[in-house]
């Protein structure tokens, strides 16, 4: 018998099992009877768009392994490089930039498909600009603008177009595009994170009234990235980049969040599950044989199990998810290291230069935004309190964020709460202004309070909503997908002019400019002060 007789002889997998394939791991599924309808009758016909902005990172093997599973369920799957909506999400592809990007996005998704050993030749690629700009493409844009109401493009678009204070109405054209896409790419189904679910629930809603079908749609659910948030490509320290050297990969992963027995947003835990896990069906944690030796899971159940019970420590687990995800970056660094994509990946992601005088960035510029998703607001765990030694109305904390290490904050706390009510109590902290000192002591933060308003003056820290973890992000309703400045300069006063309209709401939630502020499992409160302000 010839090597691939056996496999040759298996049997094709029937309706049910392809089901399975094509929905295990992810979060949701609409249109499942018709999901089912169609596989007993012929193949599914399914694709993915990615939009060419930021550069593609670890967490972009999620879809490439389920794009595997669609493969092996005889699916036929459409990879679509989305170059029209980069542009139009808030530009985040400048036009001059957008050809680059594109060809960038197919370079490194086709070497990730590769070093999964997913088949090329089994998949359809197109650019959006290779049918969008058609004149039949166009005239549905308006017969869609036509019944579609500003409110529900808006709400649609909500999760994934950027969110800015004075929105373009591309935004708001963004839906329709990805609506309409599915049908002139002939397909049955259309592929995505949960984040995508208003868009597809928008398709569902509205291609009908075209006279176009209604698709089945299959939503991953969204990986947390290493700092216990979404990853992103907006968010440099919760992402692993294709390209980062291996230093670089160990550097990142040791910083992630991974706190032992703690399985909830868990980056590290997640992608093993939806990305080592379906592509090899085992893992191995690496140990020495002083703490028990190697051990291979063939379930990720019974890991996660493990990890939870503290059998499994949280360093063991980052090295063996170092030694795999190295081992599928290897190819992709490899094939970037040629002079042609290299020059490819600088034009495409130019270093930003300093503007020289009289240019665009400096004083006779347009005054920059002052928005909310310029701070850098997280989470903290006061982990010890002491009052400073030079200064009886201060303390210092150490407060961990979720880095390394962690920062230590100088307070004026001391009159206001007590030291035992500090100890171990979740707080927010503003975690990028310029570190000072304070009385002797550098402070690398300011824990955010309630103040109220006259005299005798009461002050409570804010309260982050209970379950939250060290280093979540928190952010203003309205502006969640915004990138931080890495440092907010005195000078500018970005703080100080947002803080302005900070406050408490009658039902002592923190507000700016009536938006509340977020995490993602809630809005941020205090415990009383009502109408006061926050500082």
């Amino acid at each position: 018998m010839q090597p691939g007789a056996a496999a040759a002889m298996e049997p094709a997998p029937g309706p049910q099992e392809k089901y399975q394939l094509i929905t295990r791991n992810l979060q949701e599924v609409l249109g499942e009877e018709k999901l089912m309808s169609i596989l007993k009758e012929r193949e599914l016909k399914i694709y993915w768009g990615t939009a060419t902005t930021g550069k593609p990172h670890v967490a972009y093997f999620v879809p490439m392994s389920k794009i595997a599973d669609f493969l092996k369920a005889g699916c036929e799957v459409t990879i679509l490089f989305a170059d029209l909506h980069a542009y139009l999400d808030n530009m985040k592809a400048p036009w001059e930039l957008l050809e680059l990007r594109t060809r960038y996005y197919e370079q490194v998704i086709k070497a990730m498909l590769e070093s999964i050993g997913v088949p090329l030749e089994k998949l359809r690629f197109v650019r959006g600009t290779d049918y969008q700009l058609s004149k039949e493409y166009t005239l549905d844009v308006y017969r869609l603008s036509s019944v579609v109401t500003q409110h529900d493009a808006k709400k649609a678009g909500a999760e994934v177009v950027k969110q800015v204070e004075h929105p373009l109405l591309s935004g708001l054209l963004y839906p329709g595009l990805q609506a309409l896409d599915e049908e002139y790419l002939k397909v049955d189904a259309q592929f995505g994170g949960v984040d995508q679910r208003k868009i597809f629930t928008f398709a569902e809603k509205y291609l009908p009234s075209l006279g176009y079908a209604k698709r089945v749609h299959l939503m991953n659910p969204m990986v947390p990235g290493l700092t216990g948030s979404k990853m992103s490509s907006s968010e440099e320290d919760s992402k692993i980049d294709l390209l980062d050297r291996k230093e670089d990969v160990k550097k990142k992963l040791k910083k992630a969040f991974c706190e032992p027995g703690n399985v909830e947003n868990n980056g590290v835990l997640s992608f093993i599950k939806h990305v080592l896990f379906p592509l090899k069906s085992e893992f191995v944690v690496l140990r020495e044989e002083k703490w028990g030796g190697n051990k291979t899971y063939t379930a990720y159940e019974a890991l996660e199990k493990d990890f939870a019970e503290q059998v499994v420590h949280p360093g063991d687990l980052k090295n063996s998810v170092e030694v795999a995800l190295n081992k599928l970056l290897d190819p992709i660094r490899e094939k970037f290291n040629c002079p042609e994509l290299k020059k490819l990946s600088s034009a495409a992601y130019p270093t930003p230069s300093k503007a020289k005088p009289g240019e665009k960035g400096t004083k006779n510029s347009e005054p920059e935004d002052v928005i909310p998703s310029r701070l850098d607001i997280r989470v903290g765990k006061v982990i010890s309190v002491e009052k400073h030694p030079d200064a009886d109305s201060l303390y210092v904390e150490k407060i961990d964020v979720g880095e390394a290490e962690p920062r230590t904050v100088v307070s004026g706390l001391v009159h206001f709460v007590p030291k035992e009510q500090l100890q171990d109590r979740l707080v927010v902290l503003l975690c990028n202004l310029k570190p000072q000192k304070m009385r002797g002591v550098e402070s690398q933060g300011m824990v955010l309070c309630a103040s109220s308003v006259g005299e005798p003056r009461q002050v409570e820290p804010l309260d982050p909503p209970a379950g939250c973890c060290a280093g979540e992000r928190v952010y203003v309703e309205g502006y969640e997908g915004g990138e931080p400045d890495e440092e907010l300069k005195p000078k500018k006063k970005v703080f100080e002019k947002l803080q302005a309209d900070f406050c408490i709401s009658e039902d002592c939630v923190a507000q700016w400019k009536q938006r509340n502020f977020l995490t993602k499992l809630g809005t941020v409160s205090c415990k009383s002060l009502r109408g006061g302000s926050i500082s």
